[in-house]
């Protein structure tokens, strides 16, 4: 019987499609990219200016390959069906370069992209098979060469200059640009005063009817103050003097207006608005929800029906929707909601100018998959994500809601006439809002204007005053850029694709370019080394570095994927540029690493001038009396604050959200031990099928902050504080490193029975199993795997006990019985060394109280309950062996 492989980038994918396509297809996932640019090289020939990349086999994927051609020998046809985007065509174009290794292969392969994964959509598309999109490919192998460019012929520059270790990215830094950016708007910021003037009224006659109005002009003119859009008074002085007037002044109606307002219903998502409505309303970071939407994309099982996909492909930056799905749609409302919600003709929506409009908009794949109808089937934060895409999709097509709007113009005459207005409606119609309200950033004057009521009111009408509420305001900067925010800039300045923006945030985060305070939906704040890398790169990379010309870019690679230009001549043109750039940058550039700045700030130890250096943590001020070769010299340095990010702001103080989301599933990742430090992983990892997306952690990350315990050291006086260290907490001293004290736990009123001075403390192995040693170690080597006891033995009078705990309970034995004799006996597996014979390891069990006794003791005595198993609250996650390749990041 005939067989078709074909091959997707995920398990979880291919566990779908596999249930669609039947016994004749076998199902295989790449996991990603099976092929990149080589990691030691740049690998792309400049010589020539052909840009031609260098191609291998991304490292950890050698046997994954060979098991791919193994199975593309045995079939007859070779279906790829990664993702339908850029990046999806060039991993299919690197699959059909290591499958179609002759021509007899390479005539079996062809390609099928599907937008939806459901029965129909991906029948259809194995119906409809291509050849691989060479545009497409050249699109994207395109962006990989310039990233490629700009991150390893700047990077050095940067090693050079400021740090080791330091990565430049084409649109990553002007990312960090636009926060740099912002963050000096903020500080060079000078507030405005102004005031508004409030006055609560009611209709002569009609006390419980109070409104309240606000001024906008006097004697026919707007109140203006500079820098402020909505009408206001300048000072408290004028705003007295208006308040002193207005309580003596006649009251009146001016001007009723009365007219309907429609609010119409917004497109389907597009991945940015789908990433700031997220933000906004479920407080999810961009991560999370890529990660949570990829698997409602990828198939969720459902009950009866199976594994489906229960959204369209989330990658998009276009509003448009398959005629099927709209009059999918109109049916539903139809039927449920009834015609009055229903439009007389579909609704079309229309994307951008600049809109690569290759995919639908984010829309589930058939409306009478309600949220309610499969809630119990999907994760908290998957239901709450479907919830959304479901209502806004279905809102797109339903009627406009209709509001009565009243606008009332209000006239106060005393020695000038001040103009007080309010506005305010009724909603006659809920239409598009029954199923789903927008999320605005903030309130604007039109949600003013429908949330107020409003009596009823008449021309002349006479009005009395109850209260008059004067306040005072400052202007206030632009506010730093969150997740939602950033992704709107990126978008409206053409920065970027649906594709690349997750990627770019977690990217500026992970170089450590830029902190995010106050939780997932928080502000970003850039760190001082962000600053000074962005400052260097824009100062010899103006024209590279430029978000007009970033912007261009993009609009280049659109045209390349449309076949209108060349990826030659984009790369040409570019690198023209960047090779200019680059040689001025080489001589010219600042090295900050060097930089020894003559202050005058005084040395709080000697009263020398202090320097302004760069170390591995930023700049800092350090005595210029310090001299390496005289022991004596001044050591003084200080913390330097100045130029550096306001981290006194009430949102930098708000609590963190510490928790990362994984990019494929979405769910919370867990914090797990491998044998080259602390990562994060999927708690997916061991499912069918596995998520084994893992995030490596920094040195840094992975270190807790010192927590004071309250207690003072014994040594120096200074407080101890609890510390993170490589085998688990330890308590120090904060004045480390001069003063170096550990609290010990010790084991109260016991000394050590083999040498007698020591105490005995609790310590913990490499491994991670606790023992109890002596403190005067290495002269004395006692050590024991059980906790001593400072009790006498009833039976052979040995000076002390040992605890132990098992399933059945907590008991007390004597060092001299018949366990603690085996265990000593066993022998101890050691490592012999080459040209030596190897130590004898010292065995972690008690030495024998002395006298020893000849036979063994039988004491034993149970004294309580065991404590409950560890769980995953009370212990953290479950320790799993991982081998290098499975640590590495997924792409």
């Amino acid at each position: 019987m005939s067989k078709s492989l074909v091959i997707v980038e995920s398990p979880a994918k291919a566990k779908t499609i596999g249930k669609y396509l039947g016994s004749g297809y076998e199902v295989q996932a790449s996991i990603g990219h099976i092929m990149d640019l080589p990691k030691n090289d740049i690998g792309v020939e400049l010589k020539k200016r052909t840009f031609e990349p260098t191609l291998i086999v991304s490292p950890g994927k050698e046997k994954l390959v060979a098991q791919l051609q193994r199975a593309a020998a045995k079939a007859d046809k070779i279906f790829l069906a990664p993702d339908p985007d850029r990046e999806g065509e060039a991993i299919a174009y690197h699959l059909a370069l290591q499958l179609g290794t002759n021509a007899a292969q390479r005539k079996k392969i062809r390609r099928v992209t599907f937008n939806e994964i459901t029965k129909k959509a991906v029948q259809d598309a194995f119906q409809h098979a291509r050849d691989i999109d060479q545009d497409l490919v050249d699109a994207q192998q395109t962006r990989r060469v310039l990233d490629r460019l700009v991150g390893y012929q700047v990077s050095p520059l940067l090693w050079d200059k400021v740090r080791r270790g330091l990565s430049a990215g084409r649109v990553q830094t002007v990312a960090v640009r636009l926060i740099v950016e912002r963050e000096r708007e903020i500080n060079a910021f000078k507030p405005v005063e102004y005031w508004t003037l409030d006055a609560q009224l009611h209709p002569e006659g009609r006390t419980p009817e109070s409104f309240t109005a606000r001024l906008v002009g006097i004697d026919g003119k707007r109140a203006t103050v500079d820098t402020v859009n909505s009408p206001a008074l300048p000072d408290g002085v004028t705003s007295k003097e208006a308040v002193a007037e207005l309580e003596k002044a006649q009251w009146s109606v001016r001007q009723v207006e009365r007219k309907q307002r429609k609010r119409n219903p917004s497109a389907p998502f597009t991945t940015s608005q789908l990433q700031q409505d997220s933000s906004r309303k479920l407080g999810f970071n961009v991560r999370r929800t890529m990660g949570v939407a990829q698997r409602l994309y990828e198939g969720v099982d459902v009950g009866d029906e199976g594994t489906v996909g229960l959204i369209t492909y989330m990658r998009t930056d276009s509003p448009r929707v398959a005629p099927d799905a709209i009059a999918g749609a109109r049916e539903w409302i139809g039927k449920q909601l009834g015609a009055k919600y229903l439009p007389a003709a579909a609704i079309q929506y229309k994307g951008k100018k600049d809109s690569q409009d290759a995919h639908e908009a984010i829309r589930p794949t058939d409306v009478n998959r309600t949220p309610d109808a499969i809630a119990k089937y999907l994760s908290d934060e998957q239901l709450k994500l479907y919830r959304l895409i479901w209502q806004r999709f279905v809102a797109s097509q339903m009627t406009a809601a209709i509001f009565d709007v009243t606008t009332v113009e209000i006239a106060a005459k005393a020695r000038r006439t001040y103009d007080f207005r309010v506005s305010g409606s009724v909603p006659v119609f809920d239409g598009f809002l029954k199923v789903y309200e927008v999320a605005k950033d903030k309130k604007d004057e039109e949600d003013d204007e429908l949330a107020n009521r409003l009596p009823a009111m008449n021309e002349g009408e006479k009005l009395a005053l109850e209260e008059l509420k004067p306040e005072q305001h400052f202007t206030e900067p632009a506010p730093r850029y969150n997740e939602a925010s950033l992704v709107k800039e990126l978008e409206e300045r053409g920065i970027g694709r649906p594709s690349t923006y997750a990627s770019i945030i977690n990217t500026i985060q992970d170089r450590e370019y830029v902190v995010k305070h106050g939780g997932p939906c928080g502000r970003f704040y850039p760190t001082e080394i962000g600053m000074v890398v962005c400052d260097l790169l824009v100062k010899n990379f103006p024209y590279i570095f430029d978000t007009a010309y970033t912007a261009k870019l993009e609009g280049e690679l659109d045209d390349i994927e449309e076949g209108k230009e060349k990826w030659t001549d984009l790369l040409g043109g570019f690198y023209t540029h960047f090779e200019k750039e680059l040689k001025v940058a080489g001589k010219k550039m600042e090295s900050i690493k060097a930089m020894e700045q003559v202050t005058d700030e005084k040395c709080d130890l000697c009263g020398s001038p202090l320097l302004l250096k760069w170390g591995k943590f930023g700049t800092f001020f350090a005595c210029s009396a310090y001299d390496k070769k005289d022991k004596n010299s001044c050591t003084f340095t200080k913390e330097n604050t100045a130029g550096k990010p306001d981290m006194a702001t009430p949102e930098a103080q708000e609590a963190e959200q510490n928790e990362e989301y994984c990019e494929n599933c979405g769910r919370v990742m867990v914090l797990r031990r491998g044998p080259f430090g602390m990562f994060m992983s999927c708690p997916g990892y061991s499912e069918d099928p596995p998520c084994k997306t893992i995030r490596k952690l920094s040195q840094k990350q992975q270190q807790k902050p010192p927590v004071p315990t309250g207690e003072d050291c014994p040594l120096c006086g200074k407080e101890l504080v609890l510390r993170q260290g490589v085998y688990g907490e330890f308590v120090s001293c904060s004045g480390y490193p001069k003063c170096k004290y550990v609290k010990q736990n010790l084991i109260e009123g016991m000394k050590c029975p083999k040498c007698g001075e020591g105490d005995l403390a609790e310590r913990k192995a490499r491994r991670g199993n606790i023992f109890w040693g002596c403190t005067n170690y290495p002269k004395c080597d006692f050590t024991s795997n059980y906790k001593p006891v400072a009790k006498k033995c009833p039976k052979c009078k040995s000076p002390y006990l040992l605890e132990k705990t098992l399933k059945s309970g907590v008991y007390l034995f004597c060092p001299n019985s018949k366990p603690a004799a085996a265990e000593e006996a066993a022998p101890k597996k050691t490592a012999a060394k080459k040209g030596a014979a190897a130590k004898k390891a010292p065995s972690r069990v008690v030495a024998k109280a002395v006298p020893a006794v000849t036979e063994p003791c039988e004491y034993e005595k149970r004294i309580g309950d065991a404590p409950p198993p560890p769980t995953v609250e009370t212990h953290g996650p479950v320790k799993e062996k991982h081998d290098e390749a499975e640590l590495q990041p997924v792409s």
